[in-house]
């Protein structure tokens, strides 16, 4: 079993940087691919970025150029950087692992006012 835990998420002016975080804890293959996602209410959840455990990286056109994401292989642990941020921003922020079998973690709230 894996546990996915968010951190980071909170409230930001227009314009402002967040650093969400997403530890990972459990059985975690060494070769794997984790990410992130967000769900505005009323809308489907959107893929925002992905990395794998080799650092291969991708990112949705919507954040590209604002978010970067990276992780910490030694901590199990995924990044995302997000600066320029924008009131569409506004969602629940879900972290995503995939080996194999697919987690997610419990989501943090990130609000950005105008």
């Amino acid at each position: 079993q894996v546990q996915l835990v968010e951190s980071g998420g909170g409230l930001v002016q227009a314009g402002g940087s967040l650093r969400l975080s997403c530890a990972a804890s459990g059985s975690i293959f060494s070769i794997n691919r984790m990410g992130w996602y967000r769900q505005a209410p009323r809308k489907q959840r959107e893929l925002l970025a992905t990395i794998t455990s080799g650092g291969w990286t991708n990112y949705a056109d919507s954040v590209k150029g604002r978010f970067t994401i990276s992780r910490d292989n030694t901590k199990n642990t995924v990044y995302l950087q997000m600066n320029s941020l924008k009131p569409e921003d506004t969602a629940v922020y879900y972290c995503n692992l995939w080996h194999g079998y697919e987690y997610w973690g419990q989501g943090t709230q990130v609000t950005v006012s105008s």
